[in-house]
């Protein structure tokens, strides 16, 4: 049992660890947008990069967010039922609907992955006048897939827990969390 909670534990800091590191993301892409209206509106010359560069920040913010909203119960979840559930019966609704996740999640992560791949083999760039690298965002996809389906892994474990009349670790896991 402690190498599960050890794991648990572990999957669930990497992902706080990499939710809260990529939140700082918002500063940058503040100052872009602000340079942006700037530029366009005070200097009267925009600027192509600034625009598309904070996009490619926004694609790698939102989807690195994943594994961490995951565990600290963010994501959108319809609890006009599921809220009022007791405890164990909430996480068994949770351990039937995860098929619904891991096959979501399974298939970013497949075809995040030949995605990846193919812009990477061809050092991709952007179609834009500033045509930057794509890969490294196209490259987040699959990373945030697997840190996604790991928090999964750890939810559906606290779950089973639950059922199984245990307590999971303590802190955030996804435990209770809502769907997943």
């Amino acid at each position: 049992m402690r190498a599960l909670y050890g794991f648990m534990r572990l999957v669930t800091r990497l992902n706080d660890w990499i939710g809260r590191g990529v939140a700082y993301l918002i500063l940058p892409m503040f100052v872009l947008l602000m340079a942006e209206v700037l530029l366009r509106y005070v200097a009267g010359a925009p600027a192509v990069w600034t625009n598309e560069l904070a996009q490619l920040l926004f694609g790698a913010y939102a989807v690195l967010a994943g594994g961490y909203l995951l565990a600290h119960g963010g994501h959108v979840n319809v609890d006009l039922l599921h809220a009022r559930l007791p405890r164990r019966a909430r996480a068994a609704v949770d351990v039937l609907t995860s098929v619904l996740f891991f096959l979501f999640a399974g298939a970013l992560l497949y075809f995040g992955v030949s995605l990846a791949i193919e812009s990477m083999e061809t050092w991709e760039r952007s179609q834009s006048a500033w045509n930057p690298y794509i890969w490294p965002f196209k490259l987040a996809i699959p990373v945030s897939a697997a840190l996604l389906l790991l928090q999964g892994v750890v939810k559906l474990l606290a779950d089973l827990l639950v059922l199984l009349g245990r307590e999971p670790p303590p802190g955030p896991t996804g435990a209770g969390s809502g769907g997943a």
